[in-house]
């Protein structure tokens, strides 16, 4: 593996370990540099070929070395069928989940009250801001003063937030509501 490869690599496993992108002093310690000149021309050439991207502040951003997997193809979820591996394309789950880069952003999940919606604790939901939520989506709200993720319905000009498990009741706010966004993914690490 070419040594730019290798450096490579040693910023993805940083990525994938602090969930973050490292500064560019962090990098240079990362890659065994001296300066941070050093990390900052490799940093400008993996921007300059979208391996990674800067932010307006010159910040580290993952590209597309962060994201792409292999679609190798269907498995059928009915009967069984022969499976056919092909490497029918490469797919960024940024881009398959996130519609809005810009207004979109992610929350785990604690509580069971979306259990029947396939909505567990610890999962992760992706949320879009600024969308108008309509009936049967499920949103993430502050309703007097407490927030919550349920299934949004309106009916007339009263605003009720229903859960998805018998256990617990819907919810009307009594003082005020706020929409913080919709869910349009959810994310589950088995």
């Amino acid at each position: 593996m070419p040594q730019e490869d290798q450096r490579l690599e040693k910023l993805k496993r940083f990525y994938r370990r602090s969930r973050r992108m490292p500064s560019l002093g962090e990098l240079a310690g990362l890659l065994g540099f001296r300066s941070k000149n050093a990390a900052r021309y490799l940093a400008g050439k993996w921007a300059a070929s979208g391996e990674i991207s800067r932010d307006a502040g010159g910040r580290l951003l993952p590209g597309r070395a962060f994201r792409p997997l292999k679609v190798l193809g269907t498995v059928e979820a009915g009967f069984p069928s022969p499976a056919e591996e092909e490497a029918a394309d490469t797919m960024s789950l940024d881009d398959w989940l996130i519609d809005d880069k810009e207004a979109s952003f992610m929350l785990k999940v604690s509580g069971d009250s979306m259990i029947d919606a396939g909505i567990m604790p610890g999962d992760m939901v992706i949320l879009t801001r600024g969308r108008q939520a309509r009936n049967g989506d499920i949103v993430v709200a502050e309703i007097d003063k407490e927030w919550t993720i349920k299934f949004f319905e309106r009916r007339g000009g009263a605003v009720t937030l229903r859960p998805a498990n018998r256990k617990y009741r819907p919810i009307t706010p009594k003082e005020e509501l706020r929409v913080a966004g919709v869910v349009t993914a959810v994310v589950r690490k088995y």
